[in-house]
């Protein structure tokens, strides 16, 4: 039977001269009928530990550790899913001919998607909405995946419309900060030593191409 899945999609340091090392695509991926059963559980989550606002990785501090804690928990419990993109930017070739920074940014978006996309089901895209290009950036993904039929909608929503949105960010966040080698924040180290202990796997490496729970792809541009 098929089923219908949303995928809250985010990016960090993907821009060319952001002064980060490192770009980073990726999404939350929740089963359609699932999607009130987990929003129930973010709010409660929420209610318990007085938490206010929106969940965000920069927003991480060691107060309100034992919410994040208990959110990492949740999500390695359940069937809502993980995947990122990431990419070393000094690695990029720019001196290709016809290279251009945009039209590479846009195959990682479909290096992330394309490659989990099971064509007997359906799919929801939403993007963050960043900045005053975002309309172009979603009519250009819609022309590369137009020939995708599983692929039902796509739109942009802002981050604080969405918990998944959040928890994407949250997870993304992680990786990020461990590839930069910081440590200023002890809640968000000890974060990433929880999601570590979950994956059994450094989130400095690929995961198996198998894997579905928690999946890296870290891109080898050779």
């Amino acid at each position: 039977m098929s089923k219908t899945f949303n995928m809250y999609c985010d990016e960090s340091t993907h821009l060319k001269s952001d002064g980060c090392p490192y770009m980073i695509i990726s999404y939350v991926s929740v089963a359609y009928n699932q999607l009130s059963v987990h929003k129930r559980h973010f709010k409660m989550l929420k209610a318990d530990h007085k938490f206010k606002g929106e969940v965000k990785w920069s927003k991480v501090s060691n107060g309100q550790y034992q919410f994040y804690s208990d959110l990492i928990d949740y999500f390695f419990s359940n069937d809502l899913k993980f995947r990122a993109i990431i990419v070393d930017k000094s690695k990029i070739d720019e001196g290709r001919e016809e290279f251009t920074y945009d039209d590479f940014y846009f195959r990682m978006y479909y290096q992330l998607l394309h490659h989990k996309i099971d064509l007997e089901q359906s799919y929801n895209i939403y993007i963050d909405a960043k900045d005053t290009v975002s309309n172009r950036n979603l009519t250009k993904l819609k022309q590369i995946l137009k020939y995708n039929a599983s692929i039902r909608d796509f739109q942009f929503i802002q981050s604080y419309e969405s918990s998944f949105m959040q928890l994407t960010d949250l997870l993304m966040g992680a990786i990020n900060y461990k590839l930069r080698g910081l440590n200023a924040v002890l809640a968000k180290t000890r974060l990433i030593d929880k999601i570590e202990l979950h994956c059994k796997l450094p989130i400095t490496c690929s995961t198996p191409k198998s894997e579905d729970k928690f999946n890296l792809f870290y891109i080898d541009l050779k």
